[in-house]
């Protein structure tokens, strides 16, 4: 199976994402073949930011919990980097 396969039933879900250029917390919009689109929250507000567009090879870890577990390791990867 596929991670895209995967996290196709994650949709409209929010989740932690690492890929190769950075790690954000946000709700997971789509999930394509080749793309997968994300908008990426800002913790404090749970506002949406930005929305990227990251290609799936890029992917390396997705972290799906309710949103406050997500919410916790958000802030904590985000200090490690």
């Amino acid at each position: 199976m596929k991670l895209q396969d995967k996290l196709k039933a994650f949709e409209n879900s929010y989740v932690f994402i690492r890929w190769a250029m950075g790690a954000e917390y946000g709700k997971l919009r789509y999930v394509g073949e080749d793309y997968v689109e994300f908008d990426i929250v800002d913790v404090e507000t749970m506002s949406i930011k930005e929305t990227m567009l990251i290609a799936s090879h890029l992917i390396f870890e997705v972290a799906i919990g309710g949103s406050d577990i997500s919410r916790i390791v958000a802030e904590i990867s985000s200090q490690l980097m």
